[in-house]
């Protein structure tokens, strides 16, 4: 109903459309008119005179839903879910080392059903009887805190930029109901764990995954015997059960070794992960020969099977032939007390081929300095990582799913030049 106002004019220009279906999200009354003799419904009228369908799945394999990539580097792809992969990846989520769903709980997805389903999140809760209460339009953090406050959610999730929001506004404020934050779509910076575990003792439980993979396809669990090692929670842990993985030598089937060390490609297949996009010829750079899927994420594996991100391939900075972490070198930036948000990227360079320029989010009042925050980052990484220049911006942009976008910047950035020496 908000956007009537905005609709009405436009559908005089449709010729084919005859029905129009409005939710009423302010209250107020709903149109009862529309141009072309197009009809109007009320949505909760419409549901409530109509009988229950009877689904008639006949083929466990027959297509449920399309998503679709979040297009950072060109555009989205169609990702097909079957109703089979849906199943399997509702069960995997249900497990008690993953994300444990249960009557009991009371779930506030933070992540919209079209960014892949939101995480999955809404079938588990269907599945187990579970409570969900939906967000809304208003993402604000003051709002979010009040929902979990209000409904003693105890799951809430969503992507980094979320967290950082609500981690600053969760003062005064009763959320002892959390039992579990899951969080991905991009790196889980380690001070936004911290700062959880540190204000509410609870920190941050990272999943990974991707449209492609349904899309969660690891997750963080800390194995009983390695519970003093709290450094695991920056990893995005080991894969969910059904689910294979491996490192490879990029752009090979070359396996790496499980050292912790070795940095290669992160390939993954399994009964909820796709072989295919949709009429896409894209699929055919996307799969390696033997049909893994090429997630385009660099990562380590150590000996028991953690998975550690570096980046994304197309993230990586190529500095003099070597590589520099953009995730790393973020992490370490929005670790500052003063800096909400960072993204690094490269920028070409006459001798270096590129280097690092750090885009970089103040806190309010704050009177931070390029040279202040490049002298606090000195001791904290390989002198070769620090950027060669920081931009003091308003806000990283972001896509449709709240990933920090990278493309934009680059985009912004595209006529930036470095001194001349």
């Amino acid at each position: 109903n908000s956007i009537a106002p905005l609709a009405w004019p436009a559908l005089e220009h449709f010729k084919t459309v005859r029905h129009v279906v409005v939710m009423n999200d302010t209250g107020t009354d709903i149109p009862t008119e529309a141009p072309n003799g197009i009809q109007v419904h009320d949505y909760e009228e419409l549901i409530a005179n109509e009988q229950p369908a009877q689904w008639n799945i006949t083929d466990e394999n027959q297509a449920a839903a399309m998503m679709y990539t979040s297009g950072t580097t060109g555009n989205p792809k169609g990702v097909v879910y079957t109703h089979r992969s849906i199943v399997l990846h509702t069960f995997a989520a249900m497990m008690a080392d993953v994300v444990g769903v249960r009557e009991s709980d009371i779930i506030l997805p933070v992540v919209p059903m079209f960014h892949a389903n939101a995480w999955g999140l809404a079938h588990a809760a269907v599945c187990a009887g579970s409570t969900l209460v939906m967000p809304g339009p208003d993402l604000s953090p003051p709002t979010l805190v009040s929902l979990i406050e209000e409904h003693r959610v105890t799951l809430a999730a969503g992507v980094p930029t979320i967290w950082m929001g609500v981690l600053n506004a969760i003062e005064d404020h009763d959320v002892s109901s959390l039992r579990l934050i899951p969080c991905g779509g991009s790196a889980v910076p380690p001070a936004l764990s911290e700062g959880f575990r540190a204000k509410i003792g609870l920190p941050i439980f990272q999943a990974w995954g991707m449209t492609e993979t349904s899309p969660v396809a690891a997750a963080t669990l800390i194995k009983s015997y390695l519970e003093d090692t709290p450094e695991l929670r920056s990893t995005v842990g080991l894969v969910l059960p059904g689910v294979e993985f491996r490192v490879t030598e990029p752009n090979t089937i070359d396996e790496l070794p499980w050292d912790g060390e070795s940095r290669g490609e992160l390939q993954v297949r399994g009964p909820w992960v796709t072989g295919t996009y949709y009429n896409d010829p894209r699929s055919a750079e996307s799969f390696t020969t033997d049909g893994w899927l090429r997630t385009g994420d660099v990562a380590t594996v150590d000996s028991e099977g953690y998975i550690r991100l570096v980046d994304r391939t197309k993230d990586l900075v190529k500095s003099g032939g070597e590589w520099i972490s953009s995730v790393d070198l973020e992490n370490e930036i929005m670790a500052h007390p003063e800096v909400v948000e960072a993204a690094v990227i490269g920028i070409p360079h006459p001798k270096w081929d590129e280097r690092p320029l750090a885009c970089v989010v103040k806190a309010e009042g704050s009177d931070l300095t390029e040279a202040e925050l490049l002298e606090w980052l000195a001791p904290r990484v390989a002198k070769w990582w620090l950027p060669d220049g920081v931009q003091f911006i308003t806000e990283v942009p972001k896509t449709s799913v709240g990933k920090f976008s990278k493309k934009d910047l680059r985009d912004q950035f595209a006529d930036f030049a470095w001194p001349t020496e």
